[in-house]
């Protein structure tokens, strides 16, 4: 065959788009490409991996970037993976592009719309037959007094600060809130240098006992946290367990915090209250799905995660997802299903007829973790009683400064019932973020079920590129 021939055979061959380069959309791309599917693999970032697998900048030049992962060898495995298919035109990897609306054509098809580089200026088009999604999911932060003061950041924005610039926002830091991630997040910090002055878990250790046959399942994950576990008290870190967060305090920036225990129904105990000095706060109240992307689709939700088959199918014929837009679960599920959603789409592209058995051993591993995350779910749930110590001035809205008390005031004395009026009457969640920091908070606040937005656009688009929209594709 010559190389022309090959040429003529890839163009022919199905077209996968893939939107999102984490460990879901990875193992998709490098599945559905070995087995005779063009893949077309679009990431906002400049280089994969997404944010498990996030890399210090070359110019970094570290010497140990293993170091602050996990799975290494797996990331390892997948990066090259990626590069040989690239190399040998199987994927077409492309970086720098911010996805902000899929469209679906008459035909069947799909055109992806993205715009390019840091800026997002620019717009680009990709033409697909099938499309699958791996956007991954975005932090949940719930709000308290003080936590606009800087210095007080996101568990997973430390985090990422710390895997991609090998660099820290204080000398002393508190970690607190709920949820796994807070444990690597403070491990990281103290490894890296920092005084973890507190690890501050508002879940009750308790209760993982009440889970031991979920736990059992997954002892791998279970000796994953005792390593954990180790190392804070390795590195001298105290773990308050079934306290919170009450304050954060400061004048320029954060200098303390207060924080305080929780009684059994999750309110803070009178009486209890700490102060800790520090100058950087991580904080964190678990993760939710990003779906910018498959709403406007027209994708079944179940609650706020995109509902798939099996097969990691959507309900949307061309529409797969995988990883935690299908539902927060880490990183090792997300590798599960990203690989039975590579696999069942290229079979379906080609006309065959998927053969379950190929991806058996991961779908074990998908049914295991799922029942291990619903169980860590049960237990890593913020305080059932958190919008008390929300005060009448304290923002919510960070994009729109609006207040606890004004949120409390639509519902109170105008008769809001749901976020979309209390955002009507109030502008909460109308700013650049589009209520995906703010909404958790607005719906506690409010008393109300925290419900999808139906964005039209999963980002801010310039008028001009949508008035271009659809005039040119890449194919």
């Amino acid at each position: 065959m010559t190389d022309r021939d090959s040429d003529r055979e890839r163009v022919a061959a199905p077209h996968l788009a893939v939107i999102g380069a984490g460990p879901a959309g990875l193992a998709a791309a490098v599945a559905a490409a070995a087995r005779g599917v063009r893949v077309t693999l679009l990431d906002s970032a400049a280089e994969a991996g997404g944010q498990f697998y996030r890399q210090p900048a070359a110019g970094l030049r570290a010497r140990s970037p293993q170091a602050l992962h996990h799975q290494w060898r797996t990331w390892e495995r997948l990066r090259d993976g990626l590069a040989a298919d690239v190399a040998a035109g199987r994927v077409r990897h492309l970086t720098d592009h911010h996805v902000w609306f899929v469209e679906r054509r008459p035909d069947g098809g799909f055109t992806v719309h993205a715009l390019l580089g840091p800026e997002q200026h620019d717009p680009a088009e990709v033409r697909a037959d099938a499309v699958l999604l791996a956007t991954g999911g975005y932090e949940k932060v719930l709000p308290f007094p003080g936590w606009t003061l800087p210095g007080v950041v996101t568990a997973g924005g430390a985090q990422a600060m710390l895997k991609g610039a090998l660099a820290v926002s204080g000398r002393t830091a508190v970690v607190a809130g709920t949820g796994p991630l807070l444990l690597p997040v403070a491990t990281g910090l103290a490894a890296a240098g920092v005084e973890v002055a507190a690890l501050v878990e508002s879940a009750d250790p308790k209760a993982f006992v009440r889970r031991t046959r979920a736990l059992a399942a997954q002892p791998g994950k279970v000796v994953e946290g005792a390593q954990y576990v180790s190392q804070l008290l390795r590195h001298r870190v105290r773990v308050l367990p079934r306290h919170t967060v009450v304050e954060a305090h400061g004048t320029e920036r954060l200098e303390a915090v207060t924080v305080a225990a929780l009684d059994a129904d999750g309110r803070v105990r009178p009486g209890t209250g700490r102060r800790i000095p520090c100058d950087t706060l991580a904080v964190g109240h678990g993760m939710l799905p990003h779906t910018d992307l498959a709403e406007p689709l027209g994708c079944r939700l179940d609650g706020l995660a995109v509902h798939v088959d099996d097969e990691q199918r959507t309900d949307v014929p061309g529409v797969w997802a995988a990883g935690e837009t299908t539902g927060i679960g880490g990183a090792a599920l997300s590798l599960a299903e990203g690989h039975i959603a590579g696999r069942s789409a290229a079979a379906r592209l080609r006309g065959v007829r998927p053969d379950p058995g190929e991806w058996m051993a991961a779908a074990r591993t998908r049914t295991r973790l799922r029942a291990f995350f619903a169980a860590l779910d049960s237990v890593y749930a913020p305080p059932a009683h958190w919008a008390e110590q929300v005060t009448d001035d304290t923002v919510v809205c960070r994009c729109e400064e609006v207040t606890g008390g004004a949120i409390r005031t639509a519902v109170s004395e105008l008769g809001a019932g749901d976020v979309r009026t209390v955002k009507l009457l109030t502008r909460a969640g109308m700013g650049w973020c589009q209520g995906r920091v703010c909404g958790p908070a607005v719906a506690g606040l409010a008393g109300c079920a925290l419900t999808p937005s139906r964005r039209p656009f999963a980002r801010p688009v310039p008028l001009g590129v949508l008035a271009r929209a659809g005039e040119s594709g890449d194919d």
